[in-house]
Protein backbone atom coordinates (compact mmCIF):
# COMPACT_ATOMS: atom_id res chain seq x y z
CA UNK A 1 0.00 0.00 0.00
CA UNK A 2 1.17 3.49 -1.04
CA UNK A 3 0.62 6.38 0.36
CA UNK A 4 0.63 10.02 -0.76
CA UNK A 5 -1.23 12.87 -0.13
CA UNK A 6 1.22 16.03 -1.77
CA UNK A 7 2.46 16.82 -5.15
CA UNK A 8 6.05 15.92 -4.63
CA UNK A 9 4.92 12.42 -3.49
CA UNK A 10 2.77 12.32 -6.72
CA UNK A 11 5.78 12.96 -8.50
CA UNK A 12 7.50 10.60 -6.97
CA UNK A 13 5.08 7.56 -7.27
CA UNK A 14 4.45 8.33 -11.11
CA UNK A 15 8.60 7.26 -10.90
CA UNK A 16 8.10 4.39 -7.85
CA UNK A 17 4.57 2.76 -9.33
CA UNK A 18 5.52 1.11 -12.42
CA UNK A 19 9.02 0.10 -11.06
CA UNK A 20 6.70 -1.77 -8.45
CA UNK A 21 4.27 -3.15 -11.42
CA UNK A 22 7.06 -4.25 -13.57
CA UNK A 23 8.40 -6.46 -10.22
CA UNK A 24 5.55 -8.28 -10.39
CA UNK A 25 3.87 -6.31 -7.01
CA UNK A 26 0.54 -5.24 -6.73
CA UNK A 27 0.11 -1.79 -5.21
CA UNK A 28 -3.04 -0.13 -3.53
CA UNK A 29 -2.68 3.08 -4.72
CA UNK A 30 -4.06 5.48 -1.25
CA UNK A 31 -4.66 8.99 -1.80
CA UNK A 32 -5.32 10.91 1.25
CA UNK A 33 -6.07 14.19 0.21
CA UNK A 34 -3.87 16.19 1.82
CA UNK A 35 -3.63 18.04 -1.32
CA UNK A 36 -7.43 18.40 -3.04
CA UNK A 37 -6.85 21.53 -4.89
CA UNK A 38 -7.19 20.47 -8.88
CA UNK A 39 -4.00 22.55 -9.32
CA UNK A 40 -1.95 20.98 -6.70
CA UNK A 41 -3.28 17.56 -6.97
CA UNK A 42 -5.42 16.07 -10.16
CA UNK A 43 -3.27 17.86 -12.68
CA UNK A 44 -0.53 15.50 -11.27
CA UNK A 45 -2.20 12.39 -12.25
CA UNK A 46 -3.06 13.41 -15.05
CA UNK A 47 0.15 14.76 -16.47
CA UNK A 48 2.28 12.22 -15.54
CA UNK A 49 0.14 9.44 -16.28
CA UNK A 50 -0.36 7.90 -12.39
CA UNK A 51 -3.75 5.81 -12.03
CA UNK A 52 -6.28 6.86 -10.25
CA UNK A 53 -5.99 6.80 -6.40
CA UNK A 54 -7.39 2.77 -5.67
CA UNK A 55 -8.89 4.50 -2.38
CA UNK A 56 -8.99 8.58 -1.41
CA UNK A 57 -9.74 9.46 1.87
CA UNK A 58 -10.37 13.41 1.17
CA UNK A 59 -9.20 14.66 4.33
CA UNK A 60 -9.23 18.57 3.23
CA UNK A 61 -7.71 21.21 5.12
CA UNK A 62 -6.96 21.39 8.73
CA UNK A 63 -4.93 21.65 11.55
CA UNK A 64 -2.18 19.07 11.88
CA UNK A 65 -4.07 17.40 14.70
CA UNK A 66 -7.08 17.13 12.75
CA UNK A 67 -5.38 16.49 9.37
CA UNK A 68 -3.59 13.38 10.99
CA UNK A 69 -6.04 12.14 12.74
CA UNK A 70 -8.29 11.96 9.70
CA UNK A 71 -5.65 10.19 7.69
CA UNK A 72 -5.03 7.92 10.38
CA UNK A 73 -8.75 6.87 10.82
CA UNK A 74 -8.83 6.20 7.23
CA UNK A 75 -5.43 4.32 6.95
CA UNK A 76 -6.26 1.79 9.58
CA UNK A 77 -9.16 1.14 8.10
CA UNK A 78 -7.45 0.40 4.56
CA UNK A 79 -4.38 -1.38 6.07
CA UNK A 80 -7.47 -3.87 8.13
CA UNK A 81 -9.20 -4.45 4.96
CA UNK A 82 -6.54 -4.54 2.61
CA UNK A 83 -3.57 -6.55 4.82
CA UNK A 84 -0.56 -5.00 2.94
CA UNK A 85 2.33 -6.72 2.95
CA UNK A 86 4.32 -3.51 3.17
CA UNK A 87 3.20 0.36 3.14
CA UNK A 88 5.28 2.53 2.04
CA UNK A 89 5.46 6.17 2.56
CA UNK A 90 7.36 9.60 0.65
CA UNK A 91 9.01 12.42 2.11
CA UNK A 92 7.93 14.37 5.32
CA UNK A 93 3.91 15.60 4.72
CA UNK A 94 1.15 14.93 7.67
CA UNK A 95 0.53 11.85 4.82
CA UNK A 96 4.04 10.48 5.42
CA UNK A 97 3.61 10.92 9.27
CA UNK A 98 0.23 9.21 9.42
CA UNK A 99 1.13 6.10 7.02
CA UNK A 100 4.33 5.88 9.47
CA UNK A 101 1.74 5.54 12.81
CA UNK A 102 -0.67 3.74 11.20
CA UNK A 103 1.48 0.90 9.39
CA UNK A 104 3.50 0.71 13.18
CA UNK A 105 0.24 0.41 15.47
CA UNK A 106 -0.56 -2.35 12.69
CA UNK A 107 2.60 -3.96 12.98
CA UNK A 108 2.88 -3.84 9.49
CA UNK A 109 6.30 -3.37 7.56
CA UNK A 110 7.05 0.17 6.48
CA UNK A 111 9.49 1.18 3.99
CA UNK A 112 10.32 5.55 3.86
CA UNK A 113 11.73 6.70 0.68
CA UNK A 114 13.34 9.46 1.21
CA UNK A 115 15.09 8.94 4.76
CA UNK A 116 17.48 10.15 6.00
CA UNK A 117 17.09 14.21 5.57
CA UNK A 118 17.48 16.38 8.64
CA UNK A 119 17.13 20.39 9.01
CA UNK A 120 17.77 19.58 12.79
CA UNK A 121 14.90 22.38 13.29
CA UNK A 122 12.24 20.85 15.39
CA UNK A 123 10.19 24.07 14.91
CA UNK A 124 9.65 22.80 11.33
CA UNK A 125 6.47 20.35 11.49
CA UNK A 126 8.17 18.13 7.92
CA UNK A 127 11.30 17.73 10.72
CA UNK A 128 9.49 16.14 13.05
CA UNK A 129 7.05 14.40 10.32
CA UNK A 130 10.25 13.10 9.09
CA UNK A 131 12.05 11.97 12.20
CA UNK A 132 9.27 10.05 13.29
CA UNK A 133 8.83 8.30 10.26
CA UNK A 134 12.38 6.56 10.21
CA UNK A 135 12.00 5.68 13.75
CA UNK A 136 9.62 3.68 12.50
CA UNK A 137 10.25 2.58 8.97
CA UNK A 138 11.46 -1.14 8.96
CA UNK A 139 13.15 -0.24 5.71
CA UNK A 140 15.02 3.09 5.04
CA UNK A 141 15.57 4.38 1.35
CA UNK A 142 18.08 7.23 1.47
CA UNK A 143 18.63 9.32 -1.40
CA UNK A 144 22.29 10.37 -0.91
CA UNK A 145 25.14 9.55 1.00
CA UNK A 146 25.23 12.80 3.33
CA UNK A 147 21.13 10.75 4.40
CA UNK A 148 22.99 7.30 4.82
CA UNK A 149 25.51 8.67 6.72
CA UNK A 150 22.95 11.31 9.41
CA UNK A 151 20.92 7.61 9.88
CA UNK A 152 24.30 5.79 10.94
CA UNK A 153 24.65 8.61 13.14
CA UNK A 154 21.67 8.31 14.52
CA UNK A 155 22.19 4.38 15.59
CA UNK A 156 19.99 3.04 13.07
CA UNK A 157 21.17 -0.67 12.16
CA UNK A 158 22.81 -1.10 8.67
CA UNK A 159 20.11 -3.46 7.53
CA UNK A 160 17.33 -1.36 7.57
CA UNK A 161 19.87 1.17 5.25
CA UNK A 162 19.47 1.25 1.64
CA UNK A 163 21.50 3.43 -0.46
CA UNK A 164 18.93 4.21 -3.48
CA UNK A 165 19.68 7.12 -5.23
CA UNK A 166 16.37 10.12 -5.45
CA UNK A 167 13.37 8.84 -7.10
CA UNK A 168 12.72 12.68 -7.84
CA UNK A 169 15.70 12.43 -10.33
CA UNK A 170 14.15 8.93 -11.67
CA UNK A 171 10.88 11.25 -12.37
CA UNK A 172 12.73 14.35 -14.32
CA UNK A 173 14.72 11.87 -16.27
CA UNK A 174 11.24 9.75 -16.94
CA UNK A 175 9.58 13.32 -18.01
CA UNK A 176 11.74 15.90 -19.27
CA UNK A 177 11.58 14.87 -22.94
CA UNK A 178 7.97 15.27 -22.37
CA UNK A 179 8.25 18.39 -21.00
CA UNK A 180 10.58 19.70 -23.56
CA UNK A 181 8.29 19.04 -26.65
CA UNK A 182 6.13 21.84 -26.11
CA UNK A 183 6.32 25.12 -24.75
CA UNK A 184 3.37 25.07 -22.54
CA UNK A 185 3.76 27.68 -19.87
CA UNK A 186 6.57 29.37 -21.49
CA UNK A 187 4.98 29.92 -24.56
CA UNK A 188 1.99 31.44 -22.90
CA UNK A 189 4.07 33.64 -20.98
CA UNK A 190 6.64 34.95 -23.49
CA UNK A 191 9.19 33.48 -21.66
CA UNK A 192 11.26 31.65 -24.75
CA UNK A 193 14.63 32.81 -24.36
CA UNK A 194 14.44 36.02 -22.40
CA UNK A 195 15.55 35.63 -18.60
CA UNK A 196 13.67 35.77 -15.72
CA UNK A 197 13.97 34.74 -12.40
CA UNK A 198 11.31 31.88 -10.60
CA UNK A 199 10.28 31.82 -6.90
CA UNK A 200 8.17 29.01 -4.95
CA UNK A 201 6.93 29.99 -1.41
CA UNK A 202 4.89 27.82 0.25
CA UNK A 203 6.17 26.63 3.79
CA UNK A 204 4.32 27.67 7.16
CA UNK A 205 7.82 29.17 8.19
CA UNK A 206 7.45 31.85 5.92
CA UNK A 207 3.85 32.23 5.26
CA UNK A 208 2.62 32.36 8.59
CA UNK A 209 5.23 34.42 9.67
CA UNK A 210 4.05 38.23 8.37
CA UNK A 211 7.96 39.92 8.79
CA UNK A 212 9.38 37.24 6.89
CA UNK A 213 6.73 37.05 4.39
CA UNK A 214 6.76 41.24 3.86
CA UNK A 215 10.86 40.62 3.46
CA UNK A 216 10.25 37.51 0.81
CA UNK A 217 8.17 39.50 -1.39
CA UNK A 218 9.85 42.77 -1.14
CA UNK A 219 13.38 40.86 -1.64
CA UNK A 220 11.51 39.20 -5.15
CA UNK A 221 9.88 42.54 -5.97
CA UNK A 222 13.15 44.16 -5.84
CA UNK A 223 14.64 41.42 -8.14
CA UNK A 224 11.64 42.05 -9.98
CA UNK A 225 12.60 45.85 -11.04
CA UNK A 226 15.93 44.22 -13.12
CA UNK A 227 14.45 40.90 -14.37
CA UNK A 228 11.58 39.19 -14.53
CA UNK A 229 10.27 37.64 -11.71
CA UNK A 230 7.60 34.20 -12.24
CA UNK A 231 5.68 33.05 -8.89
CA UNK A 232 3.86 30.34 -9.56
CA UNK A 233 1.20 31.03 -6.41
CA UNK A 234 0.48 28.30 -3.82
CA UNK A 235 -2.87 28.30 -2.17
CA UNK A 236 -1.72 28.82 1.18
CA UNK A 237 0.86 31.64 0.41
CA UNK A 238 -2.55 33.27 -1.37
CA UNK A 239 -4.39 33.13 1.60
CA UNK A 240 -1.85 34.35 3.84
CA UNK A 241 -1.28 37.60 0.69
CA UNK A 242 -5.16 38.23 0.94
CA UNK A 243 -5.35 38.57 5.16
CA UNK A 244 -1.40 40.59 5.35
CA UNK A 245 -3.23 43.10 2.67
CA UNK A 246 0.23 45.00 2.12
CA UNK A 247 2.20 42.83 1.14
CA UNK A 248 4.51 44.62 -1.34
CA UNK A 249 4.21 42.81 -5.10
CA UNK A 250 5.80 45.49 -7.35
CA UNK A 251 6.40 43.93 -11.30
CA UNK A 252 5.94 40.67 -10.09
CA UNK A 253 4.51 38.55 -12.14
CA UNK A 254 1.92 36.00 -10.31
CA UNK A 255 0.90 32.92 -12.23
CA UNK A 256 -1.59 30.23 -10.94
CA UNK A 257 0.03 26.89 -9.33
CA UNK A 258 2.14 24.80 -12.25
CA UNK A 259 1.81 20.72 -13.19
CA UNK A 260 4.76 18.73 -12.54
CA UNK A 261 5.96 19.64 -16.73
CA UNK A 262 5.32 23.00 -16.69
CA UNK A 263 7.63 23.39 -13.93
CA UNK A 264 10.25 21.34 -15.51
CA UNK A 265 9.78 23.97 -18.14
CA UNK A 266 10.33 26.96 -15.77
CA UNK A 267 12.98 25.19 -14.06
CA UNK A 268 15.16 24.44 -16.94
CA UNK A 269 14.68 27.92 -18.63
CA UNK A 270 15.12 30.13 -15.29
CA UNK A 271 18.23 32.26 -14.41
CA UNK A 272 17.73 31.47 -10.76
CA UNK A 273 15.09 29.67 -8.77
CA UNK A 274 14.55 31.59 -5.40
CA UNK A 275 12.38 28.89 -3.16
CA UNK A 276 11.64 27.42 0.40
CA UNK A 277 10.42 24.09 -0.84
CA UNK A 278 12.86 20.80 -0.50
CA UNK A 279 11.72 19.43 -3.75
CA UNK A 280 12.72 21.99 -5.92
CA UNK A 281 16.02 23.19 -4.79
CA UNK A 282 16.73 19.73 -5.72
CA UNK A 283 14.75 20.01 -9.49
CA UNK A 284 17.24 22.98 -9.76
CA UNK A 285 20.05 21.34 -9.15
CA UNK A 286 18.76 18.64 -11.88
CA UNK A 287 18.84 21.41 -14.40
CA UNK A 288 21.83 22.44 -13.23
CA UNK A 289 20.40 25.88 -12.49
CA UNK A 290 21.93 28.10 -9.09
CA UNK A 291 19.04 28.04 -6.71
CA UNK A 292 18.67 30.18 -3.81
CA UNK A 293 16.73 28.97 -0.64
CA UNK A 294 14.76 31.69 1.35
CA UNK A 295 14.91 29.60 4.62
CA UNK A 296 17.28 29.12 7.77
CA UNK A 297 18.51 25.70 6.63
CA UNK A 298 18.52 22.98 4.51
CA UNK A 299 18.43 19.11 4.35
CA UNK A 300 20.55 19.09 0.61
CA UNK A 301 23.62 20.31 2.19
CA UNK A 302 25.35 18.68 -0.41
CA UNK A 303 24.27 20.99 -2.70
CA UNK A 304 24.99 24.25 -0.78
CA UNK A 305 28.67 22.63 -0.56
CA UNK A 306 28.91 22.09 -4.28
CA UNK A 307 27.90 25.42 -5.15
CA UNK A 308 24.81 24.83 -6.31
CA UNK A 309 22.39 26.56 -3.64
CA UNK A 310 22.98 29.56 -0.65
CA UNK A 311 20.90 29.38 1.95
CA UNK A 312 19.88 33.05 2.89
CA UNK A 313 17.50 33.28 6.08
CA UNK A 314 14.24 35.29 4.73
CA UNK A 315 14.41 38.63 7.33
CA UNK A 316 16.47 41.48 5.04
CA UNK A 317 14.67 42.18 1.62
CA UNK A 318 18.01 43.83 0.29
CA UNK A 319 20.09 40.76 1.24
CA UNK A 320 17.33 38.62 -0.51
CA UNK A 321 17.48 40.31 -3.52
CA UNK A 322 21.44 40.95 -3.82
CA UNK A 323 21.62 37.04 -3.60
CA UNK A 324 19.11 36.19 -6.03
CA UNK A 325 21.14 38.61 -8.40
CA UNK A 326 24.57 37.53 -7.42
CA UNK A 327 23.42 33.86 -8.29
CA UNK A 328 23.26 34.40 -12.08
CA UNK A 329 25.25 33.09 -14.14
CA UNK A 330 27.28 31.38 -11.01
CA UNK A 331 28.17 27.81 -11.64
CA UNK A 332 28.44 24.71 -8.81
CA UNK A 333 31.03 21.69 -8.97
CA UNK A 334 29.65 18.97 -11.56
CA UNK A 335 28.79 15.81 -8.97
CA UNK A 336 26.20 13.09 -9.39
CA UNK A 337 24.65 12.91 -5.88
CA UNK A 338 21.59 11.62 -5.65
CA UNK A 339 22.46 8.58 -8.09
CA UNK A 340 22.11 7.30 -12.02
CA UNK A 341 18.04 7.63 -12.38
CA UNK A 342 17.44 4.41 -11.53
CA UNK A 343 16.35 4.70 -7.56
CA UNK A 344 12.68 3.18 -8.17
CA UNK A 345 14.22 -0.15 -9.37
CA UNK A 346 16.55 -0.29 -6.17
CA UNK A 347 13.26 0.51 -3.85
CA UNK A 348 10.92 -2.15 -5.70
CA UNK A 349 13.71 -4.80 -6.26
CA UNK A 350 14.18 -4.32 -2.13
CA UNK A 351 10.64 -4.75 -1.77
CA UNK A 352 10.29 -7.73 -4.08
CA UNK A 353 12.69 -9.44 -1.97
Amino acid sequence: MSVVGARPQFIKAAAVSPALAQAGLSELLVHTGQHYDSDMSNVFFQELGLRPPDLNLNVGSGSHAVQTAAMLVGLERAILENRPDWVLIYGDTNSTLAGALAAAKLHTPLAHVEAGLRSFNRRMPEEINRVVADALASMLFVPSEAARKQLEREGVSHDRILWTGDVMYDAMLRFRGKAASAPGVLGRLGLNGSPYVLATIHRAENTDCSERLRAIFAGLAEVAEQVRVILPLHPRTRGRLEAAGDVPLGKLEIIEPAGFLDMLRLETGAQVIATDSGGVQKEAFFQRVQCVTLRDETEWTELVELGWNRVVPPRDPGQIAQAILAARGAVGRAAEPYGDGTASVRIAAALRR
